[in-house]
């Protein structure tokens, strides 16, 4: 395991900074990850002051995800953040991060800025990675064009992979590169190593991937209304799960506090009730559950379509769940 994430979404976890600087403190070598942050959540001069404190307590080991804001905003019953937003946050949190000015707009009004910190507070040596999450090419072209890696939640199609690194390379072409860019790729998704004759279908696994499956329902559920087309891509079986997780929430697509029914205990384990919900399709779409041998073969189909780490949710029994990545990697 070479990093350890934390999510920033203020209205279901805690918060991120203040996590992960006492990670920072417990830790030597282990990088930590944001996952991920965004424009409709923090200001710029904000997120890179927490983002360039974080690199002073643990210099050169801080990843930021930066995103639209997909969940956290739908948390609070708000639309995500555009592309072309998220570039310029991306843009900024860069150039504040490395020491450098950039333009801060406040309505009509736009001034420079620049960290004007003394002493320690905050680290612009070291270098701050940075990847952008992306489910297709818009966001995908914003990492071409900023330099920065790729991060991913439940994407495990690896041909979706190729279709995204061939979008950032697009954008890449004819886009400055700084020297000490990365450009790795994250996919967050769950595991479950079976036992021998284990159902793969059965509790114990859907406990393991539920958070994953009922997340992506939560999300079908919110937007059918605003915007049915992803809703619209599910099979009869799936639309029928989101209409059964609508109707045991108590809410409707039109609600319009439908956010706070949908989204208590997000990425939490999932209650017994719930685990119908956890159709077999998706768990096999957003997760990681075989045998040994399943789950190696699935992990170098990833690896080959451009994956360098894999981050794991665990929900059940997380010293237990990682053991049991480590051994599968060892």
């Amino acid at each position: 395991m070479h990093s350890f994430w934390v999510n920033d979404t203020p209205m279901v976890h805690g918060d991120p900074f203040v996590a992960l600087g006492l990670c920072a403190k417990a830790t030597r070598r282990i990088k930590l990850g944001i996952g991920v942050t965004s424009p409709a959540l923090r200001s710029a001069p904000a997120a890179a002051s927490g983002l360039a404190s974080l690199n002073a307590l643990a210099p050169g080991r801080i990843i930021c995800g930066v995103g639209t804001g997909n969940t956290a905003r739908r948390t609070l019953g708000m639309r995500p953040s555009t592309a072309a937003a998220l570039e310029n946050f991306t843009t900024a949190l860069q150039d504040l991060c490395a020491g450098r000015s950039t333009a801060y707009r406040e309505g009509d009004r736009v001034r420079d800025i620049r960290f004007l910190h003394a002493g320690t507070h905050v680290n612009t040596a070291d270098p701050i990675e940075f990847v952008v999450a992306a489910l297709g090419p818009k966001a995908a072209a914003v990492a071409g064009r900023r330099g920065t890696g790729l991060i991913s939640f439940g994407l495990l199609d690896p041909t979706a992979w190729h279709a995204l690194h061939d979008a950032r390379r697009h954008a890449a072409q004819d886009a400055p590169r700084e020297a000490d860019s990365h450009t790795d790729s994250y996919v967050v998704t769950s595991l479950h190593l079976l036992d021998e004759d284990e159902d793969p279908h059965g509790d114990a696994a859907r406990d393991a991937t539920g958070h994953l499956v009922l997340s992506l329902l939560a999300f079908a559920a919110d937007t059918a209304a605003d915007t049915p087309a992803f809703a619209e891509q599910l099979g009869p079986e799936e639309r029928e799960a989101v209409r059964r997780l609508l109707d045991r929430r108590g809410t409707s697509p039109t609600a319009p506090d439908r956010h706070t029914k949908l989204y208590p205990n997000y990425l939490g384990r999932i209650a017994p009730r719930d685990r119908d919900l956890v159709l077999p399709s998706l768990m096999d779409t957003l997760a990681l559950v075989g045998t040994r041998e399943d789950l190696l073969a699935r992990v170098t189909t990833l690896e080959q379509a451009g994956i360098d780490e894999l981050l794991i949710q665990p929900v059940i029994d997380p010293p237990t769940e990682m053991a049991q990545l480590a051994k599968l990697l060892a």
